[in-house]
């Protein structure tokens, strides 16, 4: 046997032997103690305890060989033998280095780990040393970090030589830092398992790890072919997938604080920048639905909530050119916000992960990916409002940092709301951040709002709106007040400010207040052009469809150029929809606008209490108001929100009744008239100068069409939509009458906005209040309302201003009769240009002379249509009118405007004319003849009880015939009408004659009456002559009358004029009575003969 194996079996049999966890191991301090004693020559004390240890060694000697002599000496004691041996196999648990490359056959396998990194560099410098020390322990980790493949290092610790790759594995991370967060979780376990004399250094191991940790992401420079950045992001993202975060948040918080405390080389700031970059750089690249996303957004959810880490963060993302809109979304915050399903680049439809091939998916197909997008973002948003509520929950100074981000970035890309830019796609998206950056940064501003997002909160009378008027703060200024939104000084508000009116700011601004700014600007800028970008689309598709389907009937390529068309339109409409219409979202959305709809309310009533007042009428009187510090789209926002539920998310409206009458209340109050509305005496005056800007209150007539209930025709199997709760809300809303006043207000105030465009306009705005009377008027509150209004009007017809009722009958006259008159012109026009193609005159034109008469053809075909649905509509509105209100229609001031009108429609529908408007497919038009003969007769028997109306029928030179009412007769026999209907205006068409007969012989009596006697407006006969003022011109008292409802000015001057100011020219009107007299009594003395 060797003297190897000598020793070995003497060292066996040493009673101490059994402290070692192998023969190795005792031989391995042997060899070290002997090594020491040689260099250190023995004190007396040290001789004198020599000596006791030797005789403790000797009794328990059975064999004395030498070897088990040698190292019974060199153990001074249990307690150092064990600790020394510890240690070294904890920090070789901890660690997975070693110094000892013996036989491991040699070793048990009691607490070494099978696996470690031999240092052979190490081992070589200390002579042999094959142990390891709290003295040699932070260079054995430094030389372990230093090596570029551990792996090639590997060592067995233990006899067993089967293939364990998870001990290869750990034991040879090459990577930093995963590497000494392995050995953090290792020396934690360690510190609780350790007895009390080796905590300290195993504590002491754990914190190795982290001053490590810190001095590798200190000096990255010295671990070449490492990006240690990379690996702490890595660190966290699988810790974010194995569910494991809280321990690895455990050991970056350790880090973080050493980074902290040690800032000489590396600031924490310049640590995180290259993790933030390298964040930023793989998110960019993920798309809304991929789980890996919502893994790298739990780490900035993290980040956020890391107090330091989130100071850095903020700082970081503040632009180099914070003028620039689209740089806000180059940063990395901006990055998470441009996620969606949203094209990336705008009409690029390659690549895109969504609605591919949408004409061969069946609608459920779509509706299923639809709710997985809605799945998707649902929790995209909750992650986004997590990392923002937690960032403003931070220091002051992040608060601030991020809010100021906010405040500029909106400001920046304020050109989003002009229109110039979204005319100019190119432009646009080279200034301004993108769709999807708006659409998510609104979502999670929502929600942020959604804690005072309640109609009757208290909360939300803190809102101080004078926020909007500040200017020109500095930046200290603006971190101490809280006002970090800016511009809004230039915005219009919904009321200007009074020139006597002093601002009072406050000198700090609640975090409510600012939320809600931001928020609905945020909406300003994003919601609104999505909204628009929808309502073209869904114009364009189809009218893509129609051209499509003609295309296929007549074959060729391109048929299959219109389809691959619509495929790509209608990917990028389907994702822009379900982009949208996230449920949550909207759900939101409507919380905060009813809200805001309560606080505006509130507003105008004057109400700076900490409770909500009710709404009542008359209004209080403005002073002090803070509405004009309030934006216009404040109540833009609300109405495109409810205008865009009604188009594509109208199942929304139903989620809440207290949410719609809040709507209600709003548009009651702000639709109502600028000035005053004289009103009638059961209900108090509407004084209300709440919103000054007349296409605004427009816009709420819109809003009103999009809230009450609508039973419009569905297809075929659709069910039909769900009503029962703006149904409820309509029909028992309390102030019913005020809004049915507030209507017709608005209806009368929008014919004179002030625009050189408002002719056109007032057409386009007075589209949705049809719909919306109907509905009124099948409701007896507000058909009652309507009809005291009538009653009002005919009890004041000569008012110094003509009452609303009167002024709102004279413009709907108005719109029929230009209406109609312009559709018939159009469908002429139509009527030839489709002679002359069906003929073949087309055929030997020139491509160009061609394609302009097929441009004219659809231009004129566009503008009948309009022109036909509104005209439809006019008449509707007069044919339930008149069923309950007769008085002021059968009055001298409107009677002859109505008759003439009716019988000039009637002339062109049934009589002779009626020809030049058979136009191929009328549907397409939307031309009704049918119906409107059937309502213009419906308004004839309406009001044909009334004496007088029936007497002024003749009185039409221009269209009346008794011929014209017997055509009328024909025609409803034709379409069917019933019996009653046809009966009845027979009856009234032969009562109309006899008095034609009557007419006709009273206009050959009165043909030579004096020029002086007739009216120089009508040249009729005056009955009723009165002066006007200014020009000193005298005209038939119902002539000017009806003149004013539309213009109040002097006709022959054009200065101001009111019916108070007219006086009777009484002198005049007895001679024509005297007259008149005079010819009756010769008429009679003449008898019939002459």
């Amino acid at each position: 046997m060797t003297d190897q194996g000598n020793n070995n079996q003497n060292i066996s049999g040493n009673p101490f032997a059994a402290l070692f966890s192998s023969l190795a191991d005792a031989k391995q301090f042997a060899s070290g103690q002997k090594l020491q004693q040689q260099a250190e020559p023995p004190s007396e004390d040290s001789g004198e305890s020599q000596s006791e240890s030797d005789n403790s060694v000797s009794d328990s000697i059975e064999d004395n060989d030498d070897s088990v002599a040698e190292i019974s000496r060199s153990f001074r004691s249990r307690q150092e033998l064990c600790e020394q041996l510890n240690v070294n196999h904890m920090i070789q648990r901890i660690f997975l280095i070693t110094l000892d490359n013996s036989d491991p056959s040699l070793r048990s396998g009691n607490g070494i780990p099978p696996r470690c990194v031999y240092l052979e560099e190490m081992a070589a410098d200390l002579d042999g040393q094959d142990w390891l020390d709290m003295d040699t322990i932070e260079q054995a980790i430094f030389n372990r970090l230093l090596l570029l493949e551990p792996g090639n290092h590997l060592i067995y610790m233990t006899s067993c030589s089967v293939v364990n790759l998870s001990a290869d594995r750990d034991a040879g991370e090459k990577r930093a830092i995963p590497y000494l967060y392995a050995c953090y979780q290792r020396a934690k376990e360690e510190v609780t398992k350790v007895p009390e004399k080796l905590l300290s250094y195993a504590v002491r191991c754990k914190n190795l790890t982290v001053s490590n940790a810190c001095t590798v992401l200190l000096t990255p420079e010295i671990y070449i072919s490492q990006n240690v950045y990379e690996q702490l992001l890595d660190l966290l993202l699988e810790a974010v997938n194995g569910a494991q975060i809280e321990e690895v948040v455990e050991f970056l918080e350790e880090v973080i604080a050493g980074l902290l405390a040690d800032q000489e080389v590396r600031s924490f700031g310049e640590v995180m920048v290259p993790v933030f970059d390298i964040f930023q750089g793989r998110m960019k690249d993920l798309d809304l639905c991929q789980l890996l996303l919502y893994s790298f957004l739990d780490i900035l959810v993290y980040f956020s909530r890391q107090k330091d880490i989130a100071k850095v963060l903020v700082e970081h993302i503040q632009p180099k050119d914070p003028n620039n809109g689209l740089q806000y979304q180059k940063t990395l915050l901006g990055t998470v916000l441009n996620i969606s399903c949203l094209l990336k680049t705008p009409g690029v439809v390659e690549n895109h992960g969504f609605f591919l091939n949408p004409s061969r998916s069946s609608p459920q197909e779509m509706k299923i990916q639809e709710s997985n997008i809605h799945q998707f973002m649902g929790q995209f948003h909750d992650k986004l409002h997590q990392i923002l509520k937690n960032l403003l929950q931070q220091s002051t100074e992040t608060r601030h940092l991020l809010l100021s981000w906010l405040g500029n970035c909106l400001q920046a890309n304020m050109g989003r709301a002009k229109i110039w830019a979204n005319q100019m796609p190119e432009i646009f998206f080279q200034m301004y951040a993108s769709d999807a950056f708006f659409l998510n940064l609104g979502a999670a501003l929502l929600k942020l709002c959604q804690p005072f997002c309640r109609p009757r909160s208290s909360k939300l009378l803190t809102f101080n709106p004078t926020y909007c008027a500040l200017r020109d703060l500095s930046e200290e200024e603006r971190r101490n007040r809280n006002v970090h939104a800016r511009g809004l000084d230039k915005e219009t508000c919904l009321i200007p400010v009074p020139p006597q009116q002093t601002v009072e700011f406050a000198q700090s601004y609640s975090l409510l207040t600012e939320n809600l700014i931001l928020t609905q600007l945020t909406l300003h800028l994003g919601f609104h052009r999505l909204h628009d970008q929808m309502v073209k689309m869904n114009q364009s598709l189809h009218r893509l469809q129609g051209t499509w389907r003609e295309a296929q009937l007549s074959g060729g390529p391109v048929a299959e150029q219109l389809r691959e068309q619509f495929e790509r339109l209608m990917t990028v409409y389907l994702s822009t929809k379900a982009a949208a219409t996230q449920p949550t979202m909207l759900q939101n959305c409507l919380n905060l606008q009813a809200s805001c709809a309560s606080l505006l309310v509130q507003l105008s009533l004057g109400n700076q209490g900490p409770e909500h007042v009710p709404l009542s009428f008359p209004l209080p009187p403005l002073q002090n108001s803070l509405l004009c510090y309030v934006p216009e789209f404040f109540a833009d926002n609300m109405g495109d929100f409810f205008i865009f539920l009604r188009r594509f998310a109208d199942e929304v409206l139903e989620s809440s009744s207290e949410s719609l009458e809040q709507v209600l209340n709003f548009i009651t109050v702000y639709m109502g008239n600028v000035e005053s509305v004289l009103t009638i005496a059961d209900y108090p005056a509407l004084f209300t100068d709440r919103m000054k800007n007349p296409h605004l209150r427009a816009k709420l007539a819109e809003v009103l069409e999009a809230v009450m209930p609508h039973m419009e025709s569905v297809s075929p199997g659709a069910p039909q939509p769900i009503m029962f709760q703006r149904q409820r809300v309509f029909c028992s809303y309390c102030l019913a009458p005020h809004l049915a006043e507030a209507l017709i207000t608005v209806f009368v105030d929008i014919e004179f906005t002030g625009d050189p465009h408002q002719f056109e306009q007032k057409f386009n705005y007075r589209r949705p209040m049809y719909p919306i009377l109907k509905y009124m008027w099948e409701e007896e509150s507000y058909r009652e309302s309507i009809k005291h209004l009538a009653v009002y009007a005919s009890e004041n017809l000569e008012a110094m201003n003509p009452p609303l009722f009167l002024r709102f009958l004279n413009l709907l006259m108005n719109d029929a009769i230009f209406l109609l008159d312009e559709a018939i012109q159009y469908l002429s026009k139509i009527k030839l240009l489709q002679l002359e193609r069906d003929r073949g005159e087309w055929e030997g034109l020139a491509p160009d002379a061609r394609r302009e008469k097929e441009s004219s053809l659809q231009m004129f075909g566009q503008l009948a249509r309009f022109h036909n649905i509104m005209s439809n509509e006019t008449i509707g509105t007069l044919a339930f009118l008149t069923s309950e209100i007769k008085g002021i229609f059968v009055h001298p001031f409107l009677a002859e405007r109505i008759i003439s009108m009716l019988n000039y429609f009637l002339q062109h529908l049934v009589g002779p004319k009626m020809g030049a408007l058979k136009v191929k497919d009328f549907s397409e038009f939307d031309f009704k003849p049918q119906q409107l003969v059937s309502d213009i007769c419906t308004i004839y028997l309406n009001l044909g009880d009334e004496e007088n109306f029936c007497a002024t029928v003749p009185k039409d030179g221009r269209s009346y015939s008794p011929t014209l009412f017997c055509q009328t007769v024909r025609v409803l026999k034709k379409i069917n009408k019933p019996g009653n209907m046809i009966v009845a205006f027979s009856l009234l068409a032969d009562k109309i004659k006899s008095l034609a007969d009557r007419h006709q012989q009273e206009e050959e009596t009165y043909s030579d009456a004096p020029d002086e006697f007739l009216d120089p407006i009508m040249s009729t006969l005056m009955l009723d002559p009165v002066l006007l003022p200014s020009s000193n011109v005298t005209v038939d008292r119902s002539t000017i009358a009806r003149h004013l409802l539309s213009d109040q000015t002097d006709p022959f001057n054009r200065s101001p004029l009111t019916m108070d100011q007219i006086r009777p020219n009484e002198e005049l009107k007895q001679q024509i009575m005297q007259w008149l007299a005079e010819h009756k009594q010769r008429d009679m003395q003449m008898g019939p003969s002459g």
